[in-house]
C-alpha cells in the first residue's frame, strides 16, 4: 500500500513540474457546440480555470488586473474556463450566468463539462478552485496556483505573465 501511495505521489509531483506541455482540448461554448482554446498556439494564454462554487476567490487580484491592463499586450489574451463538473449548480444556470457576463464585458468564456481540460493537462483536483495558468505559444504550461493567491503568488503570477506579453 505504501508503495502505491509513494508511486501516485511521484506521478503527481513530475505532473506538476513546470514548464510542460500541454495541448488544445475540446471544451464547449456557453451554448453547448464544441470549442478549442481560443488563440491556441497564436498567443501566450492566460485562463482562468473556475470552478462556480468559488467565484470570488482572487476576486480583488483578477478585478485590479483587469482595470489596469497589468497583463495587457499583443501577445497574450485571457479567457475563463468553467469547471461544470465540481459545481453543485446546474450547469444550464451557471451557463445563462456567465451568459449574461459576456454580454456586458466581452469576456470569452467556454465550458468543461466533465474534467476535460483537468484530466488532459494533469492538473489534479481542481474542486473548490479558482485555478490561474499561463501557456505560452508552443503549448507549454508555465504557470500554475489552484485556489487564493497570497500576495508573494500574486506577484510570481506577474513576473511569469510580463516574460509573456
Amino acid at each position: 500500500m505504501v508503495a502505491v501511495a509513494t508511486l501516485i505521489f511521484a506521478v503527481d509531483a513530475e505532473a506538476q513540474r513546470l514548464p510542460r506541455p500541454v495541448r488544445n482540448v475540446e471544451l464547449q461554448t456557453l451554448d453547448g457546440a464544441k470549442a478549442r482554446l481560443p488563440w491556441w498556439g497564436e498567443k501566450n494564454l492566460m485562463i482562468f480555470y473556475v470552478d462556480p462554487d468559488v467565484p470570488k476567490q482572487n476576486h480583488d487580484f483578477i478585478t485590479k488586473l483587469e482595470e489596469t491592463n497589468r497583463l495587457a499586450g499583443a501577445n497574450i489574451e485571457g479567457f475563463g474556463i468553467i469547471n461544470l463538473k465540481d459545481t453543485a449548480f446546474p450547469s444550464n444556470v451557471v451557463r445563462q450566468i456567465a451568459d449574461a457576463r459576456t454580454a456586458k464585458n466581452g469576456a470569452t468564456i467556454i465550458c468543461d463539462p466533465d474534467h476535460w481540460l483537468s484530466s488532459a493537462w494533469r492538473l489534479g483536483d481542481c474542486n473548490d478552485s479558482f485555478v490561474i495558468m499561463l501557456v505560452d505559444k508552443q503549448g507549454q504550461l508555465v504557470y500554475i496556483h489552484k485556489g487564493e493567491m497570497s500576495k508573494e503568488e500574486q506577484q510570481r503570477f506577474i513576473e511569469a505573465g510580463d516574460k509573456l506579453r
